[in-house]
């Protein structure tokens, strides 16, 4: 069978690597794929990304499944479209995608369906949301409204912050339409973690449990950012804490869907603040995969994911037992010089090894010219360590790491600090 995946992310490297295990796949294309997925013999990198080309390559490729990595095509109604013409697709419909792409969408949900959130109000005009924050104090949470590729959150520390936050999204106009409308919300301390599962419409697979790392620097210090690396499986979601978000969190949003007339199939990612009572609250949603934690969780999975995909596009996850690697995945992003404000584009990178069972280097910002391995966007590549706990794993990574180069690259050197602690 063949297989398309679309997007150009270490997301979309992962899934496509994992997906092309199966002994049952014939190809597996990526759409528009990077550097990475064209060094894969396993993998064909197709020049598109245009949702209406790529369902007419689906049929035309008599292409047995669709998988989508990214927010942008789900927001534009990839699914609705490739639906339309009985193409088999894994993600959620246009309606089902607001979710992730209107936070007003989603806090209005999560109000309406008792689903545990920092309190917040949204806001259009800038006097108003200055007013709010000044009556609010700091440290205070200013998101726009829209899809900002992982950037259009500031987690204020200080009031100037918090206003000139209000400024760039709302006065200067700095994520267009996306932060035409922001949500200011209250600060949630606590340590964060990623909760993903498959939704085929009315039963639930809870994927393994991972923790990304959001600020630029050592000991989350610096601006925010896509994620600087993730690990799992994550300590801090224990199996109490697993049976209570499964509980208060992601059931109940499921179900909120259904009952909004709105069924939801694909990935939802529930990113959760759990305070130091152990209280687990939805910072976020998305309606895919995180990056990076896609490519640790992958690169931990056992089970064949072309199965899993196929019971997810035919509403039977109930008859799916997912196998994990009892190791230990830590993934370490190296980033472009300038990232994440100005990424620096051209630069090449050398000296990336080949995979081993302990290993493996996913792309996501890289692409092939004359023949050479160049940077082409802000996280260029995740490095996936594998040990028997994560002290291992982060030494397999790291030491994976410091053989590969690439001018200004940056990175964290302590990915998995966290879980460390416990």
């Amino acid at each position: 069978m063949k297989i398309l995946v679309v997007g150009s992310g270490g997301r979309e490297h992962a899934l496509a690597w994992k997906l092309a295990q199966s002994e049952r796949i014939q190809m597996v294309y990526v759409a528009p794929g990077n550097g990475g997925t064209a060094r894969d013999i396993r993998l064909v990198n197709v020049d598109m990304s245009d949702p209406v080309a790529l369902a007419d390559f689906a049929q035309a490729e008599n292409i047995s499944l669709t998988v989508v990595g990214p927010e942008v095509p789900l927001a534009a109604g990839i699914v609705d479209i490739f639906r339309s013409r009985n193409l088999k697709i894994f993600g959620p419909t246009r309606d089902a995608a607001q979710l992730e792409s209107s936070k007003d969408f989603a806090k209005a949900f999560m109000q309406r369906h008792n689903i545990p959130t920092a309190k917040y109000q949204s806001f259009t005009d800038a006097e108003l949301a200055h007013a709010y924050i000044d009556q609010e104090g700091a440290p205070i949470v200013i998101k726009a409204d829209g899809l900002a590729a992982g950037k259009g959150v500031v987690v204020a520390m200080s009031l100037d912050e918090a206003h000139s936050a209000v400024d760039h999204m709302l006065a200067d106009n700095r994520y267009g339409d996306a932060g035409a409308r922001i949500v200011i919300e209250e600060f949630l301390a606590g340590e964060e973690a990623s909760f993903i599962v498959m939704c085929d419409g009315k039963n639930v697979l809870p994927l393994a449990t991972s923790q990304d790392h959001k600020r630029l620097r050592d000991q989350d210090q610096g601006p925010n950012t896509g994620g600087m690396g993730a690990y799992s499986p994550a300590p801090i979601v224990t199996p109490a804490m697993h049976a209570r978000v499964m509980r208060e969190i992601i059931n109940p949003t499921v179900n909120g869907m259904a009952k909004d007339g709105i069924v939801f199939t694909g990935f939802l990612y529930a990113g959760l603040m759990i305070d130091d009572k152990g209280n687990p609250r939805t910072l976020e949603f998305n309606c895919r995969m995180g990056d990076p934690e896609t490519q640790p969780i992958m690169a931990r999975l056992k089970s064949d994911l072309v199965t899993v995909m196929e019971h997810a596009c035919n509403g039977t996850l109930d008859a799916v037992e997912l196998e994990w690697d009892r190791r230990t995945a830590v993934g370490v992003v190296m980033a472009a010089a300038g990232y994440p404000d100005s990424p620096r584009k051209g630069d090449v990178i050398d000296g990336i090894p080949p995979e081993t069972p302990e290993s493996i280097t996913f792309h996501a910002g890289t692409q092939i010219v004359d023949g050479k391995l160049q940077t082409s966007g802000g996280r260029v590549l995740c490095v996936v360590g594998l040990g028997d706990s994560i002290k291992m794993a982060q030494k397999q990574a790291y030491e994976t790491v410091d053989q590969i180069h690439f001018n200004g690259a940056q990175l964290r050197r302590d990915i998995g600090w966290r879980g460390l602690k416990h």
